[in-house]
């Protein structure tokens, strides 16, 4: 559909996010929407048209000043974003930390500034910063909590001679301004260790910082510039420099950061400060799995010295020194089969594990068979990746798969013995040859199957033509009347192959969800976020789970939620930067109405015979103009997904959708499915504010042309029945 929008208006993207819904119950800013029973138009008109962006206006907190503080503290907050104007409240959901409006002296509120107060007892760590906004709860920022007493850095410090005194044992909230190198000073001892660390990828930053530790004349004596610590120890009393700048020097108010300075006994290993979690780290750990591993890895055990073990076993071990190579050797039996899990990359960790199992045929028996005695050796299996449940966009961005990879460089694979006898398996990290860090560490579990599985889910990126690159940090903040798609995908462990139910509970008020399944053998699920037109302003943090029937027993495993760390309008020159949710945020919006609802005219059950053409009226709840006469719609569900596309009118208060099982096939049972298409719909706030009576008048602003993100319908049921017979 791009090819509909003029190039100079793609280069003049601007973010925002509308949901248009179609749900199953009987202006002037031009956007293209995505419906989930949903669609996107053109609207042809005279009015000028100011820019373009993907989605209508969403929420978004961009940044916080300080980025967090000290445990039993109270200061004051800056904050900024994307459509936070009116923001009423900053919103924690960890209860250690509250926010109050900071007030001026007439007892007004002081615009974006909050009073914080973290509790004695809150977790040190990091949490999520939000704030309620007229159009729902914001996306997310982290906010670090520690147990270092924090100074906020108020101006830059470009030279030595302006360099910022911090005290051992202290953290620095900061902004990298551009083409520049801030700098600190601080006073060392002989023979102390000092441990600086600066946070900011895993503060949300955009920073990619380079952490100098110099002499007081500036000559640089430590570099780091992968991220990681500097740890130094004083060679003589006096003061010392630290410089940070970024890889490219690249700054402004996005390439924030925490400076963390503390001194350390010898040998006591470097805590980091916390960070987030990359998208993966969801599939880790297994539930029930201790938290220590029951068995150290046992140096050397090298090819020529293996160490062996019996199995199960659970092993906790290092890639490390360089190159190290791992080798574990036990005895099995004809007919076991083991499953083999590794996590290291899952750890936050560099690293690409990579496993090969070997069968050892010995010269006199296996109660005498070892390494020394061995006759040949034969490759039995490979370990590697654990490959995405779905396919992932080749691009970053949403074009030919989500841009979000649910699969890791860890391990998870299976193992089957084919005779009694003495076996071989034999661990490294793939470039394992670049690293020398003791702290690339793994672990191991060899065990009998344990079928499992574990999920996570992301708001659905609309599939965009070629030329529209976007990567969008979207808040689970509802427009009433609008419906909102979640993707799930699962990760299935040790031979699991049943349905999976989607469900989530504590929602708003007047918002309900409804997944659509993740079938037996399959990795792909949605769940359907559905306001209704009469709810309240409001938000809960929600519990979202799959539930699955395992060995005979129902149980529930979390859904972890993802998110884009920042809203990226063009992935050709900015990479986007997922990670993982702390909770699952559902609120929803004051300020104006989905432009569009599609419901289903009836709530009941639809029946069909197998191999017969289903007929579902719908009816069209418009707000607002769309551009074309019809949109292009997809069936979403287990057993319709296969359905072409087909065309909804736009400027009807009713159509049918028309769904041919013959082409289908699909077999008796109960399904749930839901539409999704997409149109470019005329959009003003005074359009489609609640009481839609606002009248555009000559002092609102300008009207753009923005593409938009438009969700559907909750699930329409379906049952198959078995076929007539003749």
């Amino acid at each position: 559909m791009t090819d509909l929008i003029p190039a100079t208006a793609r280069r003049a993207e601007h973010l925002g996010c509308i949901p248009i819904s179609l749900t199953r119950n009987a202006a002037s800013l031009h956007r293209r929407v995505a419906l989930l029973f949903a669609a996107c138009v053109l609207a042809n008109t005279a009015i000028p048209i100011a820019a373009q962006s993907v989605c209508l206006p969403a929420p978004r907190l961009l940044t916080t000043m300080p980025m967090g503080g000290q445990v039993g503290t109270t200061f004051d907050v800056t904050i900024s974003g994307d459509s936070v104007d009116d923001a009423s409240e900053l919103v924690f959901l960890q209860p250690g930390i509250t926010a109050t409006a900071k007030q001026d002296a007439e007892g007004q509120p002081v615009p974006k500034q909050y009073t914080v107060t973290i509790s004695e007892d809150c977790p040190i760590g990091i949490h999520e910063a939000r704030v309620m906004t007229p159009l729902g709860l914001s996306s997310s920022r982290v906010f670090s909590v520690g147990d270092l007493p924090e100074v906020v850095q108020e101006k830059p410090s470009s030279s030595p001679e302006t360099a910022l005194p911090l005290n051992v044992n202290s953290i620095c909230n900061a902004v990298m301004p551009v083409r520049a190198i801030n700098h600190y000073r601080f006073q060392g001892q002989a023979n102390q260790r000092i441990i600086v660390d600066c946070a900011a990828r895993g503060i949300d930053s955009k920073l990619r910082p380079v952490v100098i530790i110099a002499d007081a004349a500036g000559r640089d004596l430590l570099v780091e510039r992968r991220g990681d610590v500097l740890d130094f120890t004083v060679p003589a009393d006096g003061e010392y420099l630290i410089k940070v700048h970024e890889l490219t020097f690249q700054g402004g108010p996005h390439f924030f950061y925490r400076l963390a300075i503390e001194e350390l006994p010898a040998e006591t290993p470097p805590t980091r400060l916390a960070s987030t979690q990359a998208v993966n780290s969801f599939s880790w750990p297994p539930v029930g799995l201790a938290e220590q591993a029951s068995l150290p890895e046992m140096e050397p055990n090298d090819t020529a010295t293996a160490q062996r073990i019996d199995l199960p076993s659970d092993i906790a071990g290092s890639f490390y020194p360089a190159a190290d190579v791992d080798v574990f050797e036990f005895t099995a039996q004809k007919g076991d089969v083991w499953w083999v899990e590794v996590a290291s990359e899952r750890l936050g960790l560099p690293t690409d594990p990579s496993i090969l199992v070997q069968r050892i045929d010995a010269t006199d028996g296996v109660e005498n068979a070892d390494s020394a005695t061995a006759k040949t050796i034969v490759d039995l299996v490979e370990l590697n990746d654990i490959a995405s449940p779905v396919k992932v966009s080749g691009n970053n961005y949403a074009y030919d798969g989500p841009p979000y990879n649910a699969g890791s460089a860890d391990i998870l694979g299976k193992l089957e013995i084919p005779e009694d006898g003495l076996y071989r398996l034999t661990l490294l990290d793939l470039f394992g040859g670049t690293r020398n860090d003791p702290r690339n560490r793994y672990r191991m579990i060899i065990r009998k199957a344990a079928p499992d599985f574990a999920i996570v889910a992301w708001a659905m990126h609309m599939e965009l033509r070629n030329g529209d690159r976007n990567a969008l940090s979207k808040p689970m903040a509802l427009r009433p009347g609008a419906t909102m798609a979640l993707e799930v995908v699962a990760v299935r462990r040790d031979g699991f192959d049943g349905d999976i139910q989607l469900s989530m509970d504590n929602l708003p008020d007047g918002v309900t969800a409804q997944g659509l399944k993740i079938p037996a053998g399959e990795s792909y699920g949605i769940m359907l976020l559905t306001a209704d037109e009469a709810s309240p302003p409001g938000s809960r943090n929600a519990t979202f789970v799959g539930s699955a029937e395992i060995n005979g027993e129902v149980v529930q495993r979390p859904c972890r939620v993802a998110s884009m760390a920042w809203p990226v309008k063009d992935a050709w020159s900015e990479i986007p930067s997922p990670r993982l949710l702390l909770d699952v945020p559902v609120s929803v919006g004051r300020a104006e109405m989905a432009p569009i609802t599609i419901l289903a005219r009836s709530e009941d059950m639809l029946e069909v015979a197998a191999g017969q053409t289903l007929t579902i009226p719908l009816v069209h709840q418009r707000r607002g103009d769309f551009s074309g006469a019809t949109m292009s719609v997809k069936t979403m569900g287990h057993g319709f997904s296969k359905l072409p596309k087909f065309d909804l009118p736009l400027t009807a208060d009713q159509s049918e959708a028309v769904l041919d099982l013959a082409k289908l096939k699909t077999p008796p049972g109960e399904y749930w499915i839901a539409f999704y298409g997409s149109a470019v719909a005329k959009y003003s706030p005074q359009a489609f504010a609640l009481d839609n009576e606002a009248k555009p008048t000559a002092s609102d602003p300008a009207p753009t042309k923005d593409i938009v993100d438009i969700v559907v319908s909750k699930p329409i049921g379906i049952r198959v029945l078995p076929a007539e017979k003749p």
